[in-house]
């Protein structure tokens, strides 16, 4: 009796890891016809690329459903686009990636459970200097930092751990998940802010509404000058 419920187990326990293995087996496809070259056989990495194992589902998840890989050629930088790959593709590789080593899962945010006042003040410190306070992205030594209006809480979430091209990363001793729940909150009320009170003009910093503000601003005192100057001359 004691063998048959043994191995009962064993086929329910293998039963539940069938679907992982064979999405890992079939990532594996995936990857030496389209990773391989640059990032090396099993992830070692390559002068091309870097080394993948140990990465974890974390990352390979960020890189390939935001179309940052792969890229067109080892020295671009990622950019968001539509992946090559489709959904059940990306599962497979993010699983292959993951069983090369022992790495960081597929994080699960909660920024329902966040604060937008402790989220504005951690993007302010940690984010807005690129991001800007809105998160319309811009312009930094060396790269293009990318709008968050597409980015979903989960992508936010593996953006922070993992750091992205130039970004920093930024572990939990550094920016807790209650934070991090925060900060995201924040990132997701930016993209439709509450513009009471003002003219948006896109949401493109406090420089350039500065800029524009002194444009109209002297726009109108130019003309106000003209109309009085014609007054005196009549």
């Amino acid at each position: 009796m004691r063998g048959v419920v043994r191995r009962l187990l064993v086929l329910a326990a293998l039963a539940l890891l069938a679907p992982g293995a064979a999405a890992a087996q079939s990532g594996s496809g995936l990857y030496a016809e389209n990773c391989l070259r640059c990032h090396g056989p099993g992830g070692s990495g390559t002068p091309r690329g870097p080394r993948l194992r140990g990465v974890g589902a974390i990352s390979a998840d960020l890189y390939l459903r935001t179309g940052y890989m792969p890229l067109r050629s080892p020295g671009d930088q990622p950019t968001r686009r539509r992946s090559p790959f489709n959904p059940q593709q990306i599962d497979a590789l993010v699983a292959y990636v993951a069983s090369l080593g022992k790495g960081d899962p597929v994080p699960r945010p909660h920024p329902e459970r966040g604060s937008l006042p402790v989220g504005l003040r951690l993007f302010t410190e940690h984010c807005a200097g690129c991001h800007q306070v809105l998160g319309e992205g811009g312009y930094v030594t060396g790269a293009r930092v990318p709008p968050l209006e597409h980015a979903t809480a989960t992508q936010i979430a593996e953006a922070v751990r993992v750091g992205p091209y130039l970004m920093p990363r930024f572990p939990k001793t550094q920016i807790t998940d209650r934070e991090l729940d925060s900060l995201i909150a924040y990132v997701e009320w930016a993209k439709h802010p509450d513009d009471r009170g003002g003219w948006a003009i896109g949401h493109i910093g406090p420089v350039p509404e500065g800029l524009v503000a002194w444009l109209l601003a002297g726009t109108a005192l130019v003309a106000v000058c003209v109309v009085i100057g014609k007054r005196n001359e009549a």
